[in-house]
């Protein structure tokens, strides 16, 4: 480009900024490996390899050196000697001071000192980030002022190789083998590894899936009973293989299901990616869970017996699984039914069962057998409401509404029999307190992410902003120009943030919701319509509303309620308490002693500090709240499958037979 049109380009060159973000970032996105180096040595040899391609292009390329490494400094200075190409130093502002103040002592180099400009509270976080970076143990400056560090260590050259990384690969960031594999995801920015998506998009089709009928359900129960005499005696080992079985082969399939997810669920390309790994994490978690927690466990007592306790399964159980994660979910509640030795009788949403056939087949294929778990796609007011009033169901889980949660418990508790266990996930009206000590540039990307993305259709999406009035114009404008950003419309383009809501039940319950909104409260973000036309596409939404209390229910959807608030933020969690639903609640605070109070004060399930409140891993954040938002335990937590079982002491009097055979060997 440069010498396109006969420029001179100016080009700094920096090393290891940001670098903990890509470490992380390829971690969460589970990629085959890192983008960046792991050893710090490995970044200051490519630094010095920059560096002489850069002295080479003088016509080009002016370079400028940013660093506080005297050996990389050393190394520059007889590069540009042997190249006579012109070049600068640089340093940060109140850092690199002794060395460079050696370094103008011997050399004429021409040094540049830079410093960003800008307000205390815009400039303290850049600040902070660059001493943190020149801190850590590896850095020059660090060890440079530590006597410890030998000179020779100091000045050490880079160039030698080191045989292992200090990090694991993402696919092992829970632990070596026999520990749990990541799962395996994929950068959508890089062609090769979309493409087979693009694929299997174009070659994917919906299959049809025929509903069931209340007769069927019916039948479905008793042939579940009959398959549960089996399969509870198959070994834990055994049934935990199938599920890994399963995850192996839909992760290798990851492609046709992020298809189906975004033909039949409307999924953006990076939820459905996103969805695809989470059920392959619920399928190997819970089958590893199940092998930890279901050996029969020895307690302590007096001598002469032996006590102990067993976790048993409980028989046929009933999983209602939701549209919104229909994969997912879906994968999860059957997974830790099976685990744990029951049978399943699924009932997938009405909006989603091409999804959990394709599933089903899977999981049969990988050697659950067919009557130990079946699927009963059909309205929940027929099909789901025979499941959960028949006879024989030994429990029942849910996600979805809180009103359809209170009905199956209603249901329940009238029936005759056995009290069944429910556990039921269900929705929010989900809260972050912003006060005054916050990143306004953190926040608005947390809350783009969080009340926007998947079209605001996840429980755990934003629904009320309760932001500091000292800060509240500035973060309102920034969420605003944020969101102006994203691209709404057709699901299956790579450019599209939001897609359309489910169907237009939803559309429209959503419109109903925006249109009483318009009416008494100001609009902020412009209702803007996708460039193409896309049946049930509801724009992003946000409102100015007069406080908390005025908010009485979730909005299953891309709008957002913003409330300004002073005085203490305890008062703040107070309000968000007595709305009585709890399960996610984001905190943004710089003050490290308010966020733990504040998280201790909440009755929430999932409390997420300067970050977005969406995206639970399983196994990293079990997902679940209290209140009118679930009854617990969480998914994807280690406490989950204790409400699959039934619970058995076993105790043996060990002297029955003449003796206590033990105790007089101990006493010889």
């Amino acid at each position: 480009l440069a010498r396109k049109y006969k420029l001179r380009l100016m080009c700094r060159l920096v090393k290891g900024a940001y670098w903990d973000a890509e470490i992380k970032r390829a971690q969460e996105l589970g990629l085959p490996h890192y983008p960046v180096f792991t050893h710090k040595h490995h970044s200051d040899v490519s630094y010095l390899a920059c560096a002489k391609a850069l002295l080479a292009a003088p016509d080009a390329i002016y370079p400028q050196f940013a660093t506080h490494n005297a050996g990389t400094i050393a190394a520059i200075l007889q590069m540009a000697a042997a190249s006579g190409a012109a070049f600068e130093l640089q340093r940060l502002h109140g850092m690199g001071e002794g060395v460079y103040r050696e370094l103008m002592k011997t050399t004429d180099a021409p040094v540049r000192v830079y410093a960003p400009v800008g307000q205390h509270k815009d400039l303290l976080a850049y600040l902070v980030r660059r001493l943190l970076e020149n801190g850590a143990n590896s850095s020059f400056v660090n060890q440079l002022g530590d006597d410890d560090v030998p000179l020779d260590e100091l000045l050490a050259s880079p160039l030698h190789l080191t045989a292992t990384s200090p990090l694991p690969p993402p696919e092992w960031l829970y632990g070596q083998a026999p520990a749990r594999r990541n799962s395996t995801g994929l950068d959508l920015t890089v062609e090769p590894m979309r493409a087979p998506l693009m694929a299997a998009h174009a070659r994917t089709l919906v299959p049809s899936v025929p509903e069931a009928s209340i007769a069927a359900a019916t039948h479905a129960v008793v042939a579940s009973t009959t398959s549960y005499r089996q399969w509870h005696r198959t070994p834990v080992a055994a049934r935990a293989a199938m599920l890994h079985r399963a995850a192996d082969a839909l992760q290798a399939d990851l492609p046709r299901f992020c298809a189906l997810l975004v033909k039949e669920a409307f999924k953006t390309w990076g939820d459905a990616i996103a969805e695809v790994r989470e059920a392959v994490d619920f399928l190997r978690y819970y089958a590893d869970e199940a092998v930890r927690i279901m050996q029969p466990m020895a307690l302590p007592g007096p001598t002469g017996e032996s006590n102990e306790l067993r976790l048993t399964a409980r028989g046929p159980w009933v999983c209602i699984s939701p549209w919104n994660f229909p994969l997912a979910i879906f994968m999860g509640q059957v997974a830790a039914a099976l685990a744990t030795g029951n049978t399943v009788l699924a009932k997938p949403a009405e909006q989603t069962p091409a999804i959990a056939f394709e599933a089903v087949k899977l999981l049969h294929a990988a050697g659950v057998p067919v009557d130990a778990l079946q699927l009963l796609h059909g309205p929940g007011e027929t099909v789901g409401a025979a499941l959960v009033a028949a006879p024989g169901v030994a429990g029942v889980v849910f996600t979805g509404s809180t009103q359809v949660a209170k009905i199956i418990h209603r249901a329940l508790a009238a029936k005759d029999g056995p009290i069944v266990p429910l556990i039921a996930e269900t929705g929010g009206i989900n809260a972050m307190l912003v006060d005054s000590s916050a990143l306004p540039e953190q926040v608005a990307d947390a809350v783009v992410q969080s009340a926007f993305r998947s079209a605001g259709q996840r429980c755990s999406a934003l629904r009320l902003l309760c932001v500091h009035e000292g800060i509240a114009d500035h973060v309102i404008g920034m969420i605003r120009g944020a969101a102006a950003e994203l691209s709404g419309g057709d699901p299956a383009l790579l450019a599209t943030d939001v897609g359309p809501v489910i169907d237009a039940e939803a559309f429209d319950n959503i419109t109903r919701a925006t249109q009483r909104l318009d009416a008494a409260h100001r609009r902020l973000l412009a209702s803007a319509a996708p460039e193409q036309p896309v049946a049930n596409y509801v724009a992003p939404a946000a409102y100015e509303v007069d406080g908390i209390d005025s908010v009485k229910s979730e909005i299953f959807g891309p709008v957002l309620q913003i409330v300004r608030w002073s005085g203490e933020p305890s008062a703040v969690i107070e309000r968000i308490n007595a709305l009585g639903y709890g399960l996610t609640l984001g905190i943004q605070t710089r003050i490290d002693s308010r966020a733990a109070a504040l998280a201790a004060q909440a009755h929430v399930g999932n409390i997420y500090v300067n970050r977005n409140i969406i995206g639970a891993v399983v196994g990293v954040q079990p997902f679940g709240g209290e209140g009118l938002s679930g009854t617990g335990p969480k998914a994807g937590g280690p406490h989950y499958l204790y409400r699959f079982c039934a619970e058995q002491t076993v105790t043996i009097n060990t002297t029955a037979a003449g003796g206590n055979a033990a105790l007089l060997a101990a006493s010889a």
